[in-house]
């Protein structure tokens, strides 16, 4: 997606979308994470984010912002139970069962004092704040200034396939080649859009790619990433559940023809320091 349009920002964006559906519980961003169960290198995304507070302080405060399932605060309770660890989100229903303490915020205005953490997380989730900017200078106001700020997003280029099979998918529900491309999640705070956010803040930003490639030798892992979008199905132009039931019967008979099907990712991390 080159351009994104106003219709695309208010869906990705909007409050009561993401807290009442899109995350109204961790069910469909769970089927996301799930996906990369069959990736080849396996990230262990977690530790890599763990090593990257390693500098911070015993006792240390860190808060995760937008922390959704909590999948980061409970490695990070594993790994550094020094650390006192808060973790922040707008979906009331996610936080349900992440170890607390957790509270409701909102990422342009974090409920922090400044320079009050040692370290902020923002990961895969900076695409959803409608005022990026804002959100940014949230985290840098926050954080210490020897503290450090860990990013993450996606690439423009991640899971072009499952980009592909939406399109001929819903191209056949409609009866054309090609259908309209499903939303994309990520591509406002992408990882090749990110440096620049974050360098408005930060003198230092490192990225760390990911790269990997999915393998799965059955269509339901990839149907239900696809089918995990359900909370923007008005966005995609396209009866949703005739599509994907269509995007399944494609992969039968790629699976079959072919044994697997391939789904090249892209992902990383941005370190952020001033």
């Amino acid at each position: 997606m080159t351009e994104l349009s106003a219709a695309h920002d208010v869906a990705v964006t909007d409050r009561r979308r993401l807290a009442g559906s899109a995350y109204s519980s961790d069910r469909d961003l769970a089927a996301r994470q799930a996906l990369y169960q069959w990736q080849t290198p396996r990230y262990d995304l977690p530790g890599i984010v763990a090593e990257q507070l390693s500098g911070v302080r015993e006792d240390g405060r860190v808060v995760d912002v937008g922390c959704g399932n909590g999948k980061f605060i409970q490695r990070l309770r594993e790994d550094r139970p020094d650390l006192a660890l808060l973790g922040l989100d707008i979906a009331p229903g996610i936080l349900a069962g992440v170890p607390g303490p957790v509270a409701v915020a909102d990422a342009t205005r974090l409920p922090l004092a400044a320079g009050s953490v040692d370290a902020a997380l923002a990961l895969h989730m900076l695409y959803h704040v409608p005022d990026i900017p804002q959100a940014v200078r949230e985290l840098a106001r926050v954080v210490a200034r020897s503290g450090v700020v860990v990013a993450s997003t996606n690439s423009d280029r991640d899971k072009a396939e499952l980009d592909d099979l939406w399109q001929r998918a819903a191209g056949d529900v409609l009866g054309i080649d090609r259908g309209p491309a499903r939303i994309s999640l990520s591509a406002r705070f992408s990882l090749e859009k990110a440096p620049a956010f974050l360098g408005e803040e930060f003198s230092r930003v490192e990225t760390i790619e990911l790269p990997g490639t999915v393998t799965v030798r059955d269509p339901e892992p990839a149907i239900a990433h696809l089918a995990s979008y359900r909370a923007w199905a008005d966005q995609h132009d396209v009866p949703f559940d005739a599509t994907v039931d269509r995007a399944r019967s494609i992969l039968v008979d790629h699976i079959t023809r072919h044994g697997t099907f391939e789904i090249t990712c892209l992902g990383g991390i941005l370190i952020c320091h001033r």
